[in-house]
Parts: structure tokens; C-alpha cells; sequence
């Protein structure tokens, strides 16, 4: 291996300057309580319902978090250098907030994703500087990334195996800490569930492991939309197990990414397309304020748990994500004629959620 230079360990350091730096601008992101039609209220019920917002981050998701972590984690191991070209495989918000951290530090960047990226995040990476490399299928992206990297002499980030390491899990103001540090002073300071979706897994990873670390009783829920993998796999214990990916952009996999940690899972749900678009309007309507479809991925997922758990007459909190602002599908998801051509029927999870604000009682349509 070439030995590293000196003006290398110095570009690295600038670069990790400006990284923590960018980190030491920016706040911790808001954990809001959801008010609940009784009785799972959060304002006299037994369950609260927190969302953890992480749309407030300077690139408007919660993969703000892995981006910064992914470009620290590549800084200190030296795959990065003055003039590389930066590719990462993405559906869309890694790319962007990499796109961010790229021209932070002055180098080129390439986002290789499918075709179907809503417009507003193509937008975004550009505004950025970066550049979007198209295909036409998810599981495409690996490949073409890789291939890119190699071409341009450059670095591919691979979220989808780096996630789960990059970041601290122990600590470090990572998203399991700061949820339990803004708890502290709530009538369940240690929360029932966590609710999350998976797209690389790394998230899951980071709250599953400090949970364990911890040793807090509090279970982690992982909700799966179709198509994805993620749940078959952890149901079979088969990683190698493959599928048409997800329609609900930025989570779910055509295929068992690496980050995913099955050990770290409690208990994992499927969400259909449907309930994950409606549930997602419907929160952003509770919220005043548009959230993205995994957002509403999650609170299908939390709605079912705080169901479970009145049911039982259990109290507790639960905590689940904002990822990030319904503003970037505009085009999309919240387009009704964009929905139907998927041959999606929003009208029975739509009806349940209406039912759901009348009588406290949510009924899935499947049931």
C-alpha cells in the first residue's frame, strides 16, 4: 500500500474539520407528541405517540445523519482525497444530503438511482452540484454505481453495507441517544416501542444495538412495505432471499442489504402501499404540514402497536420517525392521478383512518 502523504493527512484533516464542524451548526432535531383520538390519547389516554422530526435536518431527512456518518467513517479510513469523485446508489434522500457533504468538501458527486426518483429529489442533488446517473430498476444500482467509481477513479460510498458501522451506536449524539434524552422528562421517559422502516437497515441497526447496550426494555419494531425483502428475510432467517423491490421511495429492498441486522429486531410488519400514502396524508394533516411516505410507513406501523397496547391496557410511549418533508413529492405520492396509475386504492385505509379519528379504534382493511 502507497504510504500516505502528508499533504493527504492534511486534506483528510480539513475535511473532517468541515464535517464536524457543519455538525456543530446544526440542532438536534424536534420530538413531537401526536395527539390521539381516545383511547390512546396523548392527552389523557395511557400511550403517547412521539415523532421524532428529522425533516428540520439542513438536507431535509433523516439520511442527513448517515450521509454525515458514511463521510466521516470514509475521511478517517483514507478512501477519500483531494478531487475524488463521490457515487453513491440511492433512491433518492442519501443522495441529496451526500450531495450536501460533497460540495462541503469540494468534490464531485454521482447519484445512481432509478428512474422513477420523484423530480423534486433529482432537483435537489443537482442544486447541490451533483450529478444523477438513471436505471431502470432498483436492484440495478449496485452495479452501475460500482462501475461509475471504477471509471472515475473515484470512491463508491455503499450505504447499503456501511450504514450499520459508520455510525456510533454507543452514543455519540446518535438518534437513539437524542430520543431518550428528549423523553427524559415525559410521563414514559423510557418508551415502549421504537417504530421504524428500513431502507438501508442502518438506522434499525443504530437503535436496535444501543437498546441492547443500555439494557432498556424498550422493543424495536421495523415495519416493511411490500415488495421489499426485509421482512421474508427476517421471518426465514434467509438472507439470500430476493424480491421487485418497494414502491415507497427511500425504504424497503430488492434484496437482504448487509446493514440490515435481523439480531437487533423484535417484531417486524408488513405495511401495503395504501395504508403507508393515506396514513402519510393523514398525518400530515394532524402535523399542518406534509410528510413523506415512509413517515407514513412508520405510522401505520405505530398507530397498530398503540392499538395492540390499549387493547391490553397496557400504558407507554411510543416513538416513531418523520423522515423527511412531503414537499419532495408533490409530484408523487400526492398526486392522486399519479397513484392511480399505480393501481393503488387509497379509499379502504383512507375510510379506516377516518373511523380511527371518530372512535380511537383503528381496523386494518385486511382484517
Amino acid at each position: 500500500m502507497p504510504r500516505l502523504s502528508d499533504s493527504h493527512r492534511a486534506w483528510i484533516d480539513e475535511a473532517v474539520r468541515k464535517v464536524e464542524a457543519d455538525s456543530q451548526r446544526s440542532a438536534d432535531t424536534h420530538l413531537h407528541v401526536v395527539p390521539l383520538p381516545a383511547p390512546g390519547s396523548a392527552t389523557g389516554g395511557g400511550v403517547d405517540l412521539y415523532l421524532k422530526d428529522e425533516s428540520v435536518h439542513p438536507t431535509g431527512s433523516l439520511k442527513h445523519r448517515l450521509a454525515r456518518s458514511l463521510f466521516l467513517y470514509s475521511l478517517v479510513n483514507g478512501w477519500l482525497h483531494e478531487g475524488s469523485t463521490v457515487v453513491e446508489a440511492s433512491s433518492g434522500s442519501t443522495a441529496v444530503s451526500e450531495a450536501y457533504f460533497a460540495r462541503l468538501i469540494g468534490l464531485p458527486f454521482v447519484a445512481v438511482m432509478t428512474t422513477s426518483t420523484s423530480r423534486e429529489k433529482v432537483e435537489l442533488i443537482e442544486w447541490y452540484d451533483g450529478r444523477c446517473h438513471f436505471v431502470d430498476t432498483a436492484g440495478e444500482v449496485y452495479d452501475a454505481a460500482r462501475a461509475l467509481a471504477e471509471e472515475t477513479g473515484g470512491h463508491y460510498m455503499d450505504q447499503f453495507t456501511y450504514a450499520e458501522r459508520a455510525t456510533d451506536w454507543r452514543g455519540n449524539n446518535n438518534i437513539a441517544e437524542s430520543i431518550f434524552g428528549q423523553l427524559a422528562q415525559e410521563r414514559h421517559p423510557v418508551p415502549s416501542w421504537i417504530v421504524v422502516s428500513a431502507g438501508t437497515g442502518g438506522t434499525a441497526a443504530t437503535i436496535g444495538r444501543f437498546l441492547h447496550y443500555r439494557r432498556h426494555p424498550t422493543k424495536l419494531l421495523v415495519a416493511d412495505p411490500e415488495g421489499s425483502v426485509f421482512y421474508d428475510g427476517w421471518a426465514l432467517g434467509d438472507a439470500t432471499v430476493t424480491g421487485p423491490g418497494s414502491r415507497i421511495e427511500g425504504i424497503g429492498r430488492p434484496r437482504f442489504e448487509p446493514s440490515f441486522i435481523p439480531g437487533v429486531v423484535d417484531d417486524m410488519v408488513q405495511v401495503p402501499d395504501a395504508a403507508s400514502i393515506a396514513t402519510m396524508r393523514w398525518i400530515s394533516e394532524r402535523l399542518g404540514r406534509p410528510a413523506g411516505p415512509s413517515t407514513g410507513t412508520n405510522v401505520w406501523a405505530a398507530l397498530g402497536v398503540i392499538g395492540r397496547m390499549v387493547a391490553a391496557g397496557e400504558e407507554g410511549g411510543v416513538v416513531t420517525l418523520l423522515c423527511d418533508s412531503g414537499e419532495r413529492y408533490r409530484s408523487t405520492y400526492y398526486d392522486d392521478a399519479w397513484v392511480s396509475s399505480l393501481g393503488i386504492d387509497l379509499a379502504p385505509y383512507a375510510a379506516a383512518l377516518a373511523d380511527y379519528e371518530r372512535t380511537g379504534v383503528l381496523v386494518d382493511p385486511r382484517a
